[in-house]
């Protein structure tokens, strides 16, 4: 496993740590001139869960592949909090935000994996 699937893999763990829902994993790594290789996506149902996924992936990501972000940005009113891992930026939204942006849909030729949700 190479460092950024490891990294991906910590994110994903962070995130269902808090129990945040929805996470997909777009694969960027094929387009031409991507500005990074991964997105990955949630959502968390209230801003204090948006920070609290925040601040588990960024302990699972220190700790699992010893990588700190290196931005992070929207945490004033944590609609969507967006985390910038060079490689892989990750976006953790609010619902509504979520649906408004439609991140998945802008980058139609990822290729999208689905994580379950955890219950």
């Amino acid at each position: 496993m190479n460092e950024t699937q490891v990294l991906i893999e910590k994110i994903t763990e962070g995130i269902q740590e808090k129990r945040g829902k929805n996470i997909v994993i777009a694969n960027l790594s094929h387009i031409e001139d991507p500005i990074c290789s991964y997105f990955i996506i949630c959502e968390g149902n209230s801003p204090s869960q948006v920070d609290a996924i925040v601040d588990s992936i960024k302990e699972f990501a220190r700790k699992g592949a010893k990588i700190k972000p290196f931005s992070i940005d929207g945490l004033r009113n944590a609609e969507w909090v967006a985390m910038d891992y060079a490689d892989v930026l990750v976006h953790v939204f609010l619902p509504e935000t979520r649906v408004f942006y439609n991140l998945e849909n802008l980058w139609a030729d990822a290729k999208l994996t689905t994580i379950p949700n955890i219950d």
